[in-house]
């Protein structure tokens, strides 16, 4: 195919990697029905994809990655900042021209035999301030139709990135799929992801947490505004208000379950509903009224399949009914369709498990993958918001950060203010759970929920935070911690979680509007119990009393915890956060 642009940076990236990779083509990707198909039936033919049945799950095929790249490999991410201090004490580092050296070698011939693909995508909708463009050059099918699922891509991101538009660089091969040369390198000062030898989602969609939110991350920290791994979600209200909330939470704290929450039938039937705008990341910036406004760069959902079902997710069970990319599940063959752990009970008596291997729910191993996957457009969504494509994005009422603790956090509180809530959001931690390892309890630090995604260094970033809140002042959103895994005794969950979630959500909105009052505690504003809803739960007031409360004690292990963790910033660490954990300790020892 010919080319498509006269952008000369972009004609030169494809001309050096092509020498660089020595491709048998350059296929340029313009985004048609017609080419995409193609693409598809080319994998198919080689086995790279596999079709499903297409009455039961139209447009939806199946593709199983190596054995031994299934998941992201943070020891082999690496941020190749000029100076090692930019990169922080959180990410890996190498030096950037030791860094290209390396990479060289390795991609040397990486694409003989093969095609090379120029995918030009749009993270957020092409055209919108919000949005920015990036080129990904690969050699994987499977990377073409899945980034067509995730990004906007094509002819019109072309057009509106001109002869002279700036974009972000990516290049990825698959090589050999070697794990001792397996790298996912970010560049920032250049604008550049260079990923190799992997052919696993989170590795290879360079839109997604490699720009999205590493590159993006630094990018809104020099040009003032915030790339973050948060859902974005709108609450509407029977009078049809709409008030819109972002949130930040680790892994397997039920964020995709939040972003698609269906309320409670007590709220359903007064006319309650909650519309998804993002389900993973939010790029947040000020609008013309000095309020921050959010969009999601994503243009689909890479979910986790293992534990997506109807109860628990009807709405991401819904979203990949049609054209939708599922990776490393088990294969129906008795009718062509796709189970995982966790879908039903009911394992099929005839299948292909992830491995390629024949298999059946008797034989006592998993079917799929833990962490297989599911690649499908937000469109499919059925509560997808229909601010999705506003270029303008939405303005946030709150911004909420939340963790999986048993017995520490309370189930909801509201900070004090911005600079107390960058706070909060700071301390952000998990406990394992038993199911993740042998210890249980170990409590994990994950700021903002990016620890893994920061592309520089957390000092800074907490620096740029308070910073964004002086841009914004009294406009700002308000910030607030939830955490619906406190557990009883027993080790039991004592808030009902999923749909109920509406309830604590119910009573954020009220603060941030002044329509409730909050009782002033040594780490913010708590709720009074009567003032959160529980008509219908099995809940009585004491027990959500008892929920609501802290213990002293536990708060200043959990400072001790905190001012460890806050050496690692050396004196990096704002300032403002040590008076604030200074602060939170003399309120408890008041």
């Amino acid at each position: 195919m010919a080319q498509l642009t006269k952008n000369e940076k972009l004609l030169r990236f494809v001309e050096d990697s092509a020498a660089l990779c020595k491709p048998e083509r350059v296929i340029w990707i313009d985004g048609t029905q017609e080419q995409l198909f193609a693409l598809r039936d080319e994998a198919l033919a080689t086995g790279e994809l596999i079709l499903l049945n297409q009455e039961l799950l139209p447009g939806c095929v199946l593709h199983r990655s190596a054995l031994n790249d299934v998941a992201r490999v943070e020891a082999r991410t690496l941020i190749c900042s000029r100076k090692e201090e930019d990169a922080g004490p959180t990410n890996n580092w190498m030096e950037p021209s030791a860094a290209y050296k390396m990479l060289g070698g390795i991609f040397d011939g990486s694409m003989k035999g093969r095609d090379m693909y120029v995918i030009p995508y749009s993270m957020g909708p092409v055209g919108s301030k919000f949005s920015k463009i990036g080129i990904e050059i690969t050699d994987s099918i499977y990377v073409v139709l899945s980034m067509n699922i995730m990004t906007r891509i094509g002819q019109a991101v072309l057009d509106e990135l001109g002869a002279d538009g700036d974009f972000v660089k990516g290049l990825h091969s698959k090589a050999e799929l070697s794990e001792e040369k397996r790298y996912i390198c970010h560049f920032p000062e250049d604008n550049t992801i260079l990923s190799v030898n992997s052919g696993y989602g989170g590795n290879v969609l360079l839109g997604k947490k490699c720009f999205a939110l590493r590159i993006a991350s630094n990018l809104g920290r020099h040009e003032g505004w915030m790339a973050e791994h948060m859902l974005i979600l709108g609450i509407q209200y029977p009078n049809g208000d709409i008030k819109y909330i972002s949130a930040a939470f680790p892994s397997a704290c039920g964020k995709t379950n939040l972003a698609m929450l269906i309320p409670p039938e007590g709220y359903l039937s007064k006319g309650y509903r909650v519309w998804c705008v993002g389900d993973d990341i939010a790029w947040i910036r000020p609008g013309k009224d000095g309020r921050l406004y959010a969009i999601n760069p994503e243009n689909g959902f890479f979910g986790v399949a293992p534990g997506t079902n109807a109860k628990s997710n009807p709405n991401a069970l819904a979203s990949t009914a049609r054209n939708t990319i599922f990776t490393n599940v088990v294969l129906n063959t008795d009718n062509n369709t796709v189970w995982w752990e966790g879908l039903d009970k009911n394992p099929p008596a005839h299948a292909i498990d992830w491995r390629g291997q024949p298999w059946n729910g008797e034989m006592g191993t998993k079917g799929a993958h833990p962490n297989s996957r599911f690649t499908a457009p937000a469109t499919n969504c059925p509560c997808i918001s229909s601010e999705f494509e506003n270029p303008d994005g939405v303005p946030l009422s709150a911004i909420i950060f939340g963790g999986r603790r048993a017995k520490t956090a309370p189930l909801v509180y509201q900070s004090f203010n911005w600079q107390n809530g960058v706070f909060v959001g700071s301390i952000m931690a998990s406990e394992t759970t038993a199911a993740a390892t042998g210890a249980v309890g170990v409590v994990r630090r994950d700021p903002m929920a990016m620890l893994p995604f920061c592309g520089y260094h957390m000092g800074d970033y907490f620096r740029h935070w308070l910073e964004m809140g002086k841009m914004v002042g009294d406009k700002a959103p308000k910030i607030f911690n939830v955490n619906w895994f406190r557990t009883d005794d027993e080790g039991h969950f004592i808030w009902p979680g999923f749909g109920d979630n509406l309830r604590v959500l119910e009573w954020i909105i009220e603060r941030c509007e002044g329509k409730v009052d909050a009782q002033e505690t040594a780490i913010g504003y708590m709720p009074h119990a009567e003032d959160i809803n529980i008509e219908g739960l099995d809940i009585d007031i004491e027990t959500l009393r008892g929920l609501l409360s802290i213990d002293k004690a536990t708060w200043l292990e959990e400072a001790a915890g905190i001012a460890e963790f806050y050496k690692k910033f050396g004196n990096k660490l704002p300032t403002e956060l040590q008076e604030e954990l200074a602060g939170l300790v003399a309120r408890l020892q008041a």
